[in-house]
């Protein structure tokens, strides 16, 4: 299969609910359902699908046209409290102390640049008008699929409308080559040092802000929820919980997987995935930039994450999502699976649900 992760940009092809037939042109991707409320009960609304199905040959598609959705969510909420201030420590890790008082942040939207290795590394920033630089506040990075970029996320992920309506800050970074690497895939070179640059974001942000430090999260579509797989695999010190989006973790000769504590995950998959196989197996990176890659598949990478963190008895099954709940040092593994779902976004809100109810030990 190829391996064809799209944009989540929608920059081509007008807006609605149509849906072109697989090829080289733009097609669609089938729009996710709605939310669960953050109180248990059934979100209101659809989340727009996002993303074309791209051209066969190792080439990138153009992007689609942007599904309408309708359909309820279920699955209920992930409930619980915010995180609370760690002590001691300086610098973006978790457990420094959060001090506001060199607050420099305003609301709107800005754009950043930082030096990853004498590397200029770009993104956006968002910040809500209800920020106020005196109270701690989430922090939450969202990446773009292969072929992408950040402003192209931020239309599309639903997260730029939950940042205003529940006030954290949030980051759409932009990837060199339009891709992530997570290792064995999918910048053309593998020395971009991503997990730097992710580093570097949440460093400057956390300076220049009042941001709650035990509660940083990362979150991303296709590649780019390949990447907030490899967030939680090598930066659960920094980050606090990731919710990715039609991507799966690699076998673990490819893509070896070793957080520093049990880190809570939420993967959102598609039965139907044409790009990333919901059984998992191999798939060849498009843009010429890897050999074959090996997914673990849905089922396989919440087996592996309910591993790495230490779960006990078994998942509980509520609508779309199978939870562990009992995982070490409180942590959640979770898989919310869209039946007949295709290569495209869960919905935002109970990712979010799911994301605000974790924080640092």
């Amino acid at each position: 299969m190829s391996f064809l992760l799209l944009a989540a940009c929608g920059d081509s092809g007008d807006e609605g609910p149509g849906g072109g037939s697989p090829g080289g042109s733009a097609g669609s991707a089938q729009g996710s359902g709605g939310e669960s409320g953050a109180s248990g009960q059934q979100g209101s609304g659809g989340q727009a699908g996002t993303g074309g199905q791209g051209g066969s040959g190792g080439t990138l598609g153009t992007a689609g046209a942007a599904g309408q959705g309708a359909a309820s969510g279920s699955g209920g909420s992930f409930a619980g409290s915010a995180g609370t201030t760690g002590v001691g420590g300086t610098g973006a890790t978790g457990g420094g102390e959060n001090d506001c008082s060199g607050s420099t942040l305003t609301p709107g939207d800005s754009n950043h640049t930082v030096q990853v290795g004498g590397v200029s590394r770009t993104y956006i920033l968002h910040v809500p008008s209800s920020y106020s630089g005196t109270s701690p506040v989430p922090f939450v990075l969202d990446f773009h699929a292969l072929g992408g970029n950040g402003s192209g996320q931020k239309r599309a992920s639903g997260f730029a409308a939950l940042s205003d309506r529940d006030g954290f800050v949030i980051a759409w970074p932009n990837g060199i080559d339009n891709a992530w690497n997570i290792g064995p895939c999918c910048t053309r070179s593998r020395d971009v040092d991503d997990l730097g640059f992710a580093k570097a974001i949440v460093a400057e942000v956390v300076d220049g802000g009042c941001i709650d430090r035990k509660r940083i999260y990362a979150t991303g579509l296709s590649l780019g929820g390949g990447f907030s797989h490899f967030l939680a695999c090598n930066a659960a010190d920094i980050v606090a919980a990731v919710a990715p989006h039609a991507f799966d973790l690699l076998e673990e000769s490819e893509e070896p997987c070793h957080p520093s504590r049990p880190i809570s995950v939420l993967s959102f998959r598609g039965t139907a995935d044409f790009v990333v196989p919901y059984a998992g197996g191999a798939s060849t990176p498009p843009n010429g930039c890897c050999p074959p890659i090996h997914f673990l598949g849905a089922e396989g990478t919440l087996a592996r994450w309910a591993e790495l963190d230490a779960c006990t008895g078994s998942a509980t099954s509520s609508g779309n999502t199978k939870l562990y709940m009992q995982c070490g040092s409180g942590t959640e593994v979770g898989l919310y699976t869209i039946q007949g779902g295709s290569h495209a976004p869960g919905p935002a809100d109970t990712a979010w649900d799911f994301l605000k109810s974790k924080s640092l030990p």
